[in-house]
């Protein structure tokens, strides 16, 4: 946690001198330098578990971000959203006797251009890594780390460092996630690219601590009082290729996994294909994934919070297709299919449906 605070301390130092440097200025109207961009979904969902009632809800999400360029290389980003207390999902269930909801800081942070090819991140991000086919196993799509990262893109090559801050303890060491990941583009054809690459993830002083923000162990391996038994060091290795099919964008990937500081129950990994797309009006996609996530390869109370019902020790299917109304709405429906507790209980299936309608604004 200290190196973390230092080197935050450093760059906003680093910032606030910049700020104050004679150069071009942004534009003097507020109004040219704040832009709000923002998302509210719909969404009424099916799940059926083997051993467990079916069960049905209506659920929303919504999310509301400002972007102000407070300098002509420094953007602060702050987005509030919907269940501000579940860091893996902002859906929000229709219930509660009509209660109001909470909302937080769902984005929170300093992007600094610091050279033309290299940004430098600080506070609560976007996920800064590259996630192949777009759904890592490592990350749900809602969580936003908190710490301090470092992007650099040159030309076909990228790469990221990061330093987060997990959770801090006053009776004990703090647990942090060093991670860090490379990669490149390859031309294959002239209308084919390829981009493969390698990443590390170092989660410290786990074993012998409750799981994170008690969420349980998702299906990761605990000792009788509920404290991890595992540390976790995943490498991953990862490959997409994007090409074309007539008119259609067509994007394949596969996404290999394993936690070094585990003796078994320490692989994942996931395969996929996207057809289409959805960005304008009538544009159709079409995305199928198969994942297999044993119980310590990875970090359960992290990852898809959807897939399985949320966690490791876990295989299955992912369908999911989608229609751009408009431009700005979009309607999808997703099938998860899949198996769970294969190695922590007795193995059963897992259904869920979801229907969404998304607007989006900026």
């Amino acid at each position: 946690m200290h190196l973390i605070a230092r080197m935050l301390s450093g760059l906003f130092i680093v910032l606030l001198s910049s700020a104050v440097v004679p150069g071009e200025e942004v534009g003097e109207g507020w109004s040219d330098r704040i832009d709000i961009k923002g998302d509210f979904r719909l969404r009424h969902e099916v799940i059926d578990e083997d051993g467990e009632e079916r069960r049905e809800r209506g659920r929303y999400r919504a999310r509301l971000a400002m972007f102000a360029q407070v300098h002509p290389n420094v953007e602060i980003v702050l987005r509030i959203a919907s269940a501000a207390d579940n860091p893996v999902s902002r859906n929000v269930t229709f219930d509660g006797g009509f209660q109001i909801e909470n909302i937080g800081f769902d984005l929170a942070y300093v992007d600094w251009a610091a050279a033309s090819r290299l940004h430098v991140i600080g506070g609560k991000m976007k996920n800064p890594f590259y996630k192949v086919g777009g759904s890592a196993l490592i990350w749900d799509g809602d969580l936003n780390p908190e710490g301090l990262a470092a992007k650099y893109h040159a030309g076909k090559f990228f790469a990221t460092v990061a330093g987060f801050l997990i959770e801090e303890r006053s009776s004990s060491a703090d647990s942090m996630l060093y991670a860090a990941q490379v990669g490149a583009e390859f031309n294959v054809s002239d209308a084919s690219k390829l981009t493969a690459g390698i990443g590390y993830f170092a989660f410290t002083n786990m074993v012998g601590n409750k799981p994170f923000f008690d969420a349980g162990p998702r299906g990761n391996s605990v000792d009788l009082e509920g404290n991890y038994v595992v540390g976790y060091e995943d490498v991953e290795l990862f490959a997409q290729l994007d090409t074309n099919v007539g008119d259609w964008p067509l994007s394949v990937f596969l996404h290999l996994l394993r936690n070094n500081a585990a003796s078994e129950q320490d692989t994942a990994y996931a395969v996929g294909a996207r057809f289409g797309a959805s960005k304008t009006k009538g544009d159709k996609e079409f995305i199928w994934i198969y994942r297999d996530i044993e119980a310590d390869a990875v970090v359960g109370t992290i990852i898809d919070s959807d897939f399985g019902g949320g966690g490791t020790d876990l295989s299955g299917h992912v369908f999911k297709g989608k229609i751009a109304v408009t431009d700005t709405i979009t309607l999808s429906g997703t099938y998860y299919r899949n198996s769970v507790d294969r190695f922590q209980g007795i193995e059963h299936d897992y259904n869920r449906v979801q229907i969404d309608v998304e607007f989006n604004f900026d």
